[in-house]
């Protein structure tokens, strides 16, 4: 399956890899592939289908760690060692982490150069990796970033298929809130089956929603906010606690369903909260300090003028971007039990 996002974006979905892995193009002659150590199962095969060009390979940590001013300034020195030009490409091989970090380095070296993703996760495969989003933190959640379009992004079923079970459930909250905001078979399809929902048809649906509003907004001035169900508050306890993404995604949701039901007279949050927790998804944020999260949730990057911004649910694939009172987080911070 092929996904579009303007006229030079494109994410594949499908078994296998392709052959050859980078989009053709006739003055390309170098790539500095980035991945991360959880990886290292899947480089061979891209090492395998990058044919004559000559492929340097550079290890960033993993997760987070990735996303440090550190791990760019180790980055730029090896891509100015290799001596990678304006027309050669970075390949990014791993998590959200690893994408974003490749994402960024081919945004601002050179002023930019080719991006081609590789995720390995579900998390980076249904979003990290695609629609441009690039950036390291710095204080706050991808503080520094830029809106940089890979060429290509190559999501591989076969590879998200031997994921150990603590990463595929981590991934599915990202596509169970794509099913939230846009796609309601995507929740159906988590109540019939749970976690055993077929890759082969969430995966899919969560990149055609993806693929489509980012399509539409891809710098972020209007339609594509709605993606950002559950980051605010999540982001802010994901930075306070150390936790992975995808589990502070979840606690973010649960703490933006409560808000919703207030403001929107959402119905059905229970039943949703259920839902994350089957999938073996906290709905309770780990211990932590109410004032820190607010810090956090003040520096989020949907704060404006007017104050902070968050994505709400009025329904199932109804959901609408608003200002939130000091009160609404409160409610917020109160469901996922943070005192």
């Amino acid at each position: 399956m092929r996904y579009l996002i303007g006229d030079d974006s494109e994410v594949l979905v499908g078994r296998g890899m392709p052959r050859p892995l980078l989009p053709p193009r006739g003055d390309r002659a170098k790539t500095v592939v980035l991945t991360q150590p959880g990886a290292h199962t899947v480089v061979p095969a891209v090492m395998d289908r990058l044919g004559e060009i000559e492929a340097v390979m550079v290890p960033v940590p993993d997760r987070e760690e990735a996303k440090t001013l550190k791990a760019l300034d180790t980055v730029y020195h090896r891509c100015a060692a290799v001596g990678l030009g304006r027309h050669d490409t970075i390949v990014g091989v791993g998590g959200g982490a690893t994408t974003d970090l490749a994402g960024f380095v081919a945004a601002t070296w050179l002023r930019g150069v080719e991006a081609v993703l590789v995720p390995t996760t579900v998390l980076g495969a249904v979003d990290a990796a695609i629609g441009g989003k690039t950036g390291v933190n710095l204080g706050g959640k991808n503080l520094v970033g830029a809106f940089w379009p890979p060429s290509r992004v190559i999501v591989d079923l076969d590879v998200l298929d031997t994921l150990p079970r603590p990463v595929l459930v981590e991934g599915t909250a990202e596509i169970y809130k794509t099913g939230l905001i846009a796609d309601p078979s995507i929740v159906s399809a988590y109540r019939r089956d749970g976690l055993d929902a077929p890759l082969d048809q969430v995966v899919p649906a969560a990149v055609a929603v993806k693929t489509a509003v980012v399509a539409e907004d891809f710098r972020e001035s209007g339609r594509r906010a709605i993606l950002n169900f559950g980051h605010t508050i999540g982001h802010a306890v994901e930075f306070a606690t150390g936790i992975p993404h995808g589990h502070a995604v979840s606690i973010g949701m649960v703490a933006a369903l409560a808000i919703s039901e207030k403001r929107m007279g959402l119905a059905g949050r229970t039943e949703i909260v259920s839902d994350l927790a089957t999938l073996g998804l906290p709905v309770v944020a780990p211990p932590c300090d109410r004032e820190e999260v607010s810090r956090y949730i003040g520096l989020d990057k949907k704060t404006d003028a007017a104050g902070t911004r968050m994505v709400l649910l009025a329904a199932i694939g109804a959901p609408v971007v608003d200002h939130v009172t000091g009160d609404d987080v409160a409610i917020g911070l109160d469901a996922i039990g943070i005192s």
